[in-house]
């Protein structure tokens, strides 16, 4: 049975209603997104149809999900909120803080050691709160909530920028920031500019080696890592239909690598067939009794050129693998033209590992079709040339894998099994000893982003995302140029081989099974129960709210100016540094150090305007705030673009920084700094970024008439006394200037409780 199969009846009970009337206020057809949109309202039935990409619009949620890095810090703020329990079902995932080093039994009982007095909080803050608790090894986030919270025509938020993920069961699913969290946490309203539609017809049928991973590594290189922004990427066709639902989830999943708001899938069959092979086959009979509303309406996807702001169709018949890197998701290969552009560009041929897992691609039909390439490595007597790890996405995915022996079959070429958890792919990977001094290397994995750094701290790793079944092969062969579709392989006895085409399951044979999922239940009333937080604690911190910024800023200095891509990982690096994320104070050691300064091209080299000197990011902004002078960070396009983590947001903050100028904002990112009280800007002119000067002071001319819609006017004095006067736009609305004015979103909630 289904968790909280009581709200899932309700939101299909109140859906024909909504959608129908939503249907007549738009007066057309209707999207799957919209039915899911407009039923959603915070005000319930529909009665004005929305402007895409304009109009901000209250929704309700109808459940959270967080993971432990991004948990302490959205439950220190709800700690805050002055609400006895959460308003709607939330759940915490342990999953980020497991780093993998040695396999699955060891590194689980370092990180319970190295991290109790995280997870001690996290499980007591969820006891008291009303939240369900899943332990460390229980699985990543995203899978765990597929396999036991999704669910089609809902809508959740979440604390990471991959709760997409659960768009592969037909939800609109969108990552947030802890503060958004938090205002559904505590029964408010949660607000989203209305998207934007993009439709993407699928069209033909996978086979061979394409994988559902290479539909958005296609699409990935169509839109961009900024394509998506501002818009819902809505999947549809006779080719949507042929794929599983967790192959639709790894295309949801990755779908926050173009910027999307998020993806879905309209209901089919084979969500259906996933929950009931999950144990829900309540809320299949319940979905069943409303599909129609649960999909777009016919007309939507006979003419979707009428009904969606951009239209992408892609033959799947035809499509090839594919590898995306290195350093950005977006930069597509189609396996066999890997030779010539490698060399080109220098990367290196040969690949040291090949890794599987990730909350994209760790599902049992992922585990099966890559072990069947691992098992014909044993058939025919080939050595793996590249090393090989494996993070299941569950306990529940673990456990059957390993009872249908393909566990087993990975261990037999030396694989390394690690914990349930995200481990590589987010940085918790003790690859190296001094990371930073590592040598140039290739590795290929099926996860979703592959920034410089990001796996293993190396900044001269190149990493290739691709298949699990496609990682296989190349682990296998050790290339990155291998193409298992043309190339032979020379096994132990000198014979060419070649691999044949992958096979798998979609669902477990025998079905699922599981032991001990991991689940903790939380009281009915957690009014007795105690969270302590030691004061001296290095891991943990309880919160000061913050203090408006203030209508005057003037004086202020520029920090740094950000050179190119500059991610939520260049603002708050993850690694080694999520064991601060509980503690603001020790993370905001972290603020922009890898953020590149367009004036010496180095990270975490900056000018300090008091003494001349160069020093680290954090360390000038602290001087700066010793002071009490307010700071300036400028930036590029798509600045904050990657994870959801508030910290980027928070940290500058919380030591000082009162405006971020950039070009064009990743929307996650734009929301965070709005949410923390601070001054999210665009430049009106784009050239205006190349008058910023290293020495510069912003004095704000107009920033008492601050209102939606109406630019700021900046007057930039350069250190010759020479001054330029800039323009800066903003989508602030009159509820999000009432957060800046009262210091951060949080403030606001907590005068209003009070």
């Amino acid at each position: 049975m289904a968790f909280d199969i009581d709200m899932i009846k309700e939101v299909y009970a109140n859906m024909a209603e909504r959608v129908d009337k939503a249907r007549e206020v738009v007066g057309k057809p209707l999207t799957l997104s919209e039915k899911i949109l407009y039923s959603h309202l915070w005000d319930g039935t529909p009665s004005k149809a929305f402007v895409r990409g304009k109009d901000y619009v209250d929704f309700a949620p109808d459940r959270i999900a967080c993971q432990d890095a991004t948990a302490q810090m959205a439950l220190l703020q709800f700690m805050q909120a002055g609400k006895p329990k959460v308003a709607v079902p939330t759940t915490v995932h342990c999953d980020h803080l497991i780093q993998a080093k040695q396999g699955a039994a060891a590194d689980l009982k370092r990180a319970n050691e190295t991290s109790s007095e995280v997870f001690n909080f996290l499980a007591s803050v969820s006891n008291k709160y009303g939240i369900g608790f899943w332990e460390p090894g229980a699985g990543i986030i995203h899978q765990v909530v597929l396999e036991n919270y999704a669910f089609p025509g809902g809508m959740m938020i979440g604390t990471d920028s991959h709760t997409v993920n659960a768009g592969g069961l037909g939800m609109v699913a969108i990552g947030v920031g802890g503060a958004d969290a938090v205002d559904v946490m505590a029964g408010m309203a949660w607000e989203l500019k209305f998207p934007k539609l993009i439709g993407v017809k699928l069209t033909g049928k996978i086979s061979g080696w394409t994988a559902p991973k290479d539909v958005i590594l296609k699409v990935a290189e169509i839109l961009t890592v900024k394509g998506g922004t501002g818009a819902i990427v809505e999947y549809f066709g006779p080719g949507a239909k042929s794929l599983s639902c967790t192959g639709k989830g790894t295309i949801c999943n990755m779908g926050a690598e173009i910027g999307a708001t998020t993806s879905t899938f309209g209901y089919d069959e084979s969500m259906e067939r996933y929950l009931r092979a999950t144990d829900r086959e309540d809320v299949a009979d319940a979905a069943n009794n409303v599909k129609d509303y649960l999909t777009a309406d016919a007309e939507v996807y006979d003419n979707p050129e009428q009904y969606f702001d951009q239209v992408i169709e892609i033959d799947l018949s035809t499509l090839m693998p594919h590898l995306n890197g290195p350093f950005t998701p977006d930069l597509a290969t189609e396996v066999g033209t890997m030779t010539d552009k490698a060399k080109a560009n220098d990367w290196p041929l040969a690949v040291e590992w090949g890794l599987i897992g990730s909350c994209t691609n760790s599902s049992y039909e992922d585990l099966s079709r890559a072990s069947s390439i691992a098992q014909q490595a044993l058939d025919k007597k080939l050595k793996t040339k590249a090393e090989f790890g494996i993070n299941p996405g569950s306990e529940q995915v673990r456990y059957t894998a390993d009872r249908d022996g393909i566990l087993e079959v990975f261990e037999k070429l030396d694989a390394k099994i690690f914990t349930n958890a995200c481990g590589p792919c987010i940085g918790q990977w003790a690859r190296y000893e001094d990371p930073k001094n590592a040598p140039k290397n290739s590795i290929v994995h099926s996860f979703n982003r592959n920034f410089a750094k990001r796996a293993d701290g190396n900044p001269n790793t190149h990493a290739f995302v691709a298949s699990p079944e496609m990682t296989a092969a190349i682990a296998i062969a050790g290339r990155l140029d291998f193409n298992p579709i043309t190339d032979k392989l020379i096994n132990e006895d000198g014979e060419e081989v070649m691999l044949d085409e992958p096979t798998g399951w979609e669902l477990p044979p025998k079905g699922f099974e599981v032991k001990e999922n991991g689940y903790v239940q939380p009281v009915a009333d957690g009014s007795g129960v105690e969270v302590v937080v030691n004061p001296n604690s290095e891991r943990l911190e309880l919160l000061t709210p913050f203090k408006p910024i203030g209508n005057d800023i003037t004086g202020a200095k520029l920090l740094i100016k950000a050179f190119g891509k500059c991610t939520t990982d260049h603002i708050s690096m993850a690694g080694p540094w999520l064991r601060f994320r509980g503690h603001l104070d020790n993370i905001s050691n972290n603020c922009l150090i890898g953020a590149v300064n367009a004036y010496n091209q180095k990270t975490n080299f900056v000018k300090s305007q008091l003494t001349g000197e160069y020093a680290g990011v954090p360390d000038t902004q602290r001087e700066y705030k010793a002071k009490g002078i307010k700071t300036v960070v400028v930036g590029d396009h798509n600045y904050g673009e990657g994870s959801s983590r508030e910290h980027a947001a928070m940290e500058p903050r919380h030591l000082g920084v009162a405006a971020v100028i950039v070009k064009s904002f990743a929307r996650i990112h734009e929301t965070n700094l709005k949410k923390q009280g601070m001054l999210a800007l665009t430049f009106a002119n784009e050239n205006d970024y190349d008058l910023i000067q290293e020495d510069d002071t912003f004095n704000f001319l107009d920033l008492n008439a601050f209102a939606p819609e109406k630019p700021l006017t900046i007057e930039l004095v350069h250190a010759d006394g020479s001054k330029d006067t800039i323009q800066v736009n903003h989508t602030y609305n009159n509820a999000q200037i009432e957060w800046f004015n009262a210091g951060s979103a949080l403030n606001l909630i907590a005068a209003q409780n009070a």
